[in-house]
This record gives structure tokens, C-alpha cells and sequence, in this order.
């Protein structure tokens, strides 16, 4: 991984977990890094943590809650205020939900999160993206995606919030693989890839309650390893010269959920290109945003 001087990266979820250890990375890296958090007051702690760590580091804030499309069109116009270009985005916030909950507009919480502001995200920025073959975007998956498919008929998978979070996380390694079948088609040499992270505690258990959480993390316990280690894929897709366009990485060790990052395991579902089209059109229909690459 080579310095980076002069390039500006953005990570969402930037100031806990995985997207923390993130932002370490990709600052240690050489680049400027955009923190895209929904919390001023996390995110400036975050910051601080970032410097006392790599004091050279280079951070920005912006506001960013990715379950409200207005506050996610508000961060790519203060983004474009500040900046003229982008390299590298890296779609790492997420949340898990264990039980139903909707967004103001009545989306189901976890597919509006975790997959619709980051396609609105991406598609109000695309234009900013020099076309170079180091220029990339990492849009995070999990290891529930396997068992997952995409309930066009009901978002809210029966208000069973488990279902609903593999649901997510498949539309997230969807979206990235059609993202970069389309960038080949145009051309284009910017990189669309996804990762997982394996099994980290991320923080994704922060909106459970006390006991729910505490039983949650002792099923897991044995089976999890560092946000810093889970960051790897993240950082290995966003700046490895060895990467290649549309692939999927994550750890490669017993069930993927540590281990040395490599290839990783799809879901077979993930070779229906019809049902990756019928997500794309939702999503453009979903944000009201046509994704012009």
C-alpha cells in the first residue's frame, strides 16, 4: 500500500468500529479522508482519536445520516462546496436491527441505511471520480448475505429485522457488482468492488438493549476478531494494486468470518442479473435519481 498524497477519500460510519479503523487507515495512507458521520460530536471525538494516533492525519468532516435522503443530498452538495474531486468512497456505515423499524418515509430502516443512501450517495458523486485505475468504490457486504434474497414485495421482510439486514447487505453486493459491469461498459476505469468484514463487534449492537446485547456478543464472542483486522478488506480493495474491478474480498478463514483477506463467497443469487436490474430500477425509483455513469 503506497502513500497517497493529494487524494481525497471519503468513509461513512467513519467515527466507530470498522469505519474508524478505516479512516486510520486510509489517513495513514497519505490521503485526506472526508468523515461522513451522523454525529457532529462523535465525529469530532473520532477526529481527535484519528490525530493522537497519525498527528500528519488530514480530516474533514460532514454531516451524514444515510436513512434520510435529503440529509444524504445535502452532504454531496457540501462535499462538491469544499472539494473538486474525488478518488476513493468507501460505503462502510451500517446498522442491525432486530426488530422492525422504518425510516420517516416509511422505508424499512436497515435497506434504507445501509443500501439506498449509499446508491444516492455514490450516484450524486460519480461525476467527481477521476477515471484512473486507482480510483475506487468499496461498498461493504456481510457474510448475511448468503442466505438472503431481495423481497421486492415486501422491504420490511414481515418486520423480521434479521431477514431484513441480510436483505441489506445483499442489495449492498448487488449494487457494487452492477456498478462496476456498467462502469466496464462505458469504458471507464474507475473500480466498483465489495467486501465483508468477516465477524467484528463494529458497534452494529450499540441500538440493542443492555441484555439483548450482552447475550448477543457472548454467542460470538469466540468467533469475532478486531475492528482493526476487520477493516483489512476495506483497506486492501481501496488500495491494493492488485485488485480487480467487481471482485468481492473478505477474510478467508473458517466460515469467513477472520483470517487473511482473499476472494470471498458469494451467494449464488448474486448470478441472477435480472434481479439485479429489478433493484437497480427500484433504487433510481426508491431516491427518485437517475445513476448516470
Amino acid at each position: 500500500m503506497s502513500k497517497q498524497s493529494g487524494k481525497v477519500a471519503i468513509v461513512t460510519g467513519a467515527n466507530n468500529g470498522i469505519g474508524f479503523e478505516t479512516t486510520v487507515g486510509m489517513a495513514e495512507a497519505g490521503f485526506h479522508v472526508v468523515m461522513a458521520c451522523r454525529s457532529l460530536e462523535k465525529a469530532a471525538a473520532a477526529k481527535a482519536n484519528v490525530l493522537a494516533r497519525i498527528p500528519s492525519a488530514s480530516i474533514d468532516i460532514l454531516v451524514l445520516d444515510l436513512s434520510d435522503l435529503t440529509s444524504v443530498r445535502a452532504f454531496a452538495e457540501a462535499f462538491r462546496a469544499r472539494y473538486s474531486k474525488l478518488d476513493v468512497l468507501i460505503n462502510n456505515a451500517g446498522i442491525l436491527l432486530y426488530s422492525a423499524q422504518t425510516n420517516a418515509d416509511g422505508v424499512e430502516l436497515q435497506f434504507a441505511t445501509n443500501h439506498l443512501g449509499h446508491f444516492l450517495l455514490t450516484a450524486l458523486l460519480i461525476d467527481m471520480f477521476l477515471d484512473d485505475p486507482a480510483s475506487r468504490i468499496v461498498s461493504l457486504s456481510s457474510i448475511a448475505h448468503k442466505n438472503a434474497n431481495i423481497h421486492f414485495d415486501d422491504l420490511t421482510c414481515d418486520r423480521d429485522g434479521g431477514v431484513a439486514y441480510g436483505q441489506s447487505k445483499l442489495a449492498c453486493l448487488l449494487f457494487g457488482d452492477e456498478l462496476d459491469r456498467q462502469l466496464k461498459a462505458s469504458g471507464k476505469l474507475l473500480k466498483s468492488l465489495t467486501v465483508h468484514p468477516g465477524g467484528s463487534d463494529s458497534g452494529l449492537f450499540n441500538d440493542l438493549d443492555e441484555e439483548t446485547r450482552a447475550n448477543m456478543k457472548a454467542q460470538v464472542a469466540q468467533l469475532l476478531h478486531s475492528n482493526e483486522d476487520a477493516a483489512r478488506p476495506s483497506l486492501f480493495a481501496a488500495l491494493s494494486d492488485q485488485v480487480k474491478g467487481g471482485e468481492y474480498y473478505g477474510p478467508t478463514g473458517p466460515e469467513e468470518m477472520s483470517g487473511k483477506t482473499g476472494i470471498a463467497i458469494r451467494n449464488p443469487i448474486c448470478e441472477d442479473y435480472g434481479l439485479t436490474e429489478r433493484l437497480w430500477r427500484l433504487s433510481e425509483e426508491m431516491t427518485d435519481q437517475t445513476f448516470t455513469i
